[in-house]
């Protein structure tokens, strides 16, 4: 059984910045990334990254987020920079099948870390 461990996130003031990690002990198999979800809002995709570093975001955080791994510490990683109000979310680590940039891709989530950006 994977299990992804989640840790980061907390409040920041607008253009602040935090770094969720995920440690993934077992999944170098899987294409891992992060999803958010906003309340009263579906689960939305925003960046993943496979063992091989190809990496995918969408469009909302380009230039802001930035995805990336540790081979030797099993975690994946992502920084955030430049946050705005609409990135409050709790954010989901997520492991799965590449491109793993929608949920039907996902095999593990973790418990999830939320992340409040204020104005």
């Amino acid at each position: 059984q994977v299990q992804l461990v989640e840790s980061g996130g907390g409040s920041v003031q607008a253009g602040g910045s935090l770094r969720l990690s995920c440690a993934a002990p077992s999944v170098r198999v899987y294409a891992m990334g992060w999803f958010r979800q906003a309340p009263g809002k579906e689960r939305e995709f925003v960046a993943s990254i496979t063992w091989g570093q190809t990496i995918k975001y969408v469009d909302s955080v380009k230039g802001r987020f930035t995805i990336s791994r540790d081979s030797a510490k099993d975690t994946v990683y992502l920084q955030m920079n430049s946050l705005k109000p609409e990135d409050t979310a709790v954010y989901f680590c997520a492991a799965g099948r590449w491109p793993l940039n929608d949920p039907s891709t996902v095999d593990y989530w973790g418990q999830g870390t939320q992340v409040t950006v204020s104005s």
